[in-house]
């Protein structure tokens, strides 16, 4: 079912697409100590599929503790667009509220994974 999609900040300096192989389905939020402030629901994406089509130069980084989980923000909007997964770096997150066409509140209720409790922390 990889479907095809573009995503874009709030601004819109930052544009990328990715394949989706469950399409907009399962979206989720995380518990970790980063993702529950954040709250962005998102979908998974094959990390090799995310490419970057404009403002490259514009996202910036942001890691911690292990580093393997990587999270992308646009410099002048804030906007979180996407992830690379700890627990499955050949997964990246995309943010559904930054897909376009998506409604995040057609989703409802998104369930939350555990990520207080990742298997990388013990």
């Amino acid at each position: 079912m990889n479907t095809p999609v573009t995503a874009s900040c709030h601004c819109g300096a930052v544009e990328l697409s990715a394949i989706l192989p469950n399409g907009l389905k399962n979206p989720s939020r995380c518990t970790c100590s980063f993702c529950a402030r954040r709250q962005a629901a998102n979908v998974t994406a094959l990390a090799t599929s995310v490419k970057v089509l404009k403002g490259a130069d514009n996202l910036t980084l942001y890691s911690w503790n292990t580093h393997t989980a990587k999270h992308y923000f646009c410099k002048t909007c804030g906007i979180y667009t996407h992830h690379q997964r700890r627990a499955d770096p050949s997964q990246s997150g995309i943010n559904l509220g930054c897909i376009h066409g998506a409604q995040p509140w057609d989703h409802e209720p998104i369930p939350w994974t555990d990520g207080i409790n990742h298997p990388s922390d013990r």
